[in-house]
């Protein structure tokens, strides 16, 4: 597929299922509020039925993953301005992840947000996240560094229906 020189325009506030590379119910984010060229911030509201619902909430550790699919969604709501799929990217790991708590209540908002740090030309990225309750408290924080291969690198992926442009 060959990308447009004329970027498409979407809407804010959307879901963020279109914008990451999951599927089978491992999309944990729900929508995107807000990205420009350097970060996004999206909203989660767990609820019981949530894949890693336990009686205590949701483990605090479980924001590791939904910064790492905010910053999935970041890459792939670019991709998708310029008509093309998201692309499978892989997180090489996190620095000082910190929670204030051992578990997130559940039915309760959570905004997610990210900030690029850099980007190289070979795919390496850094970025800042943390995790605020919908009263703007810091619950959580890390860097992560993240790898996407460039496109001419990139295994051939199975691409679900939600992520079709």
């Amino acid at each position: 597929m060959s990308s447009s020189p004329h970027p498409v325009e979407l809407q804010l506030p959307c879901s963020i299922a279109p914008f990451v590379p999951q599927s089978q119910g491992m999309c944990l984010l729900d929508h995107i509020v807000a990205v420009d060229n350097d970060g996004l911030q999206a909203d989660v509201t767990p609820n019981a039925e949530s894949i890693f619902a336990i009686d205590a909430g949701i483990p605090a550790w479980i924001g590791l993953e939904w910064l790492a699919q905010a910053v999935a969604a970041w890459a792939g709501w670019h991709a998708r301005t310029h008509r093309q799929p998201p692309a499978i990217g892989f997180l090489i790991g996190s620095k000082r992840f910190e929670t204030l708590h051992e578990h997130l209540a559940i039915d309760h908002t959570y905004r997610v947000s990210i900030h690029l740090d850099f980007r190289a030309d070979n795919g390496l990225g850094h970025f800042q996240g943390e995790i605020q309750d919908d009263e703007g408290v810091r619950l959580a924080h890390g860097t992560l560094t993240v790898f996407q291969p460039p496109a001419s690198e990139r295994p051939e992926q199975a691409v679900n229906e939600e992520t079709s442009p």
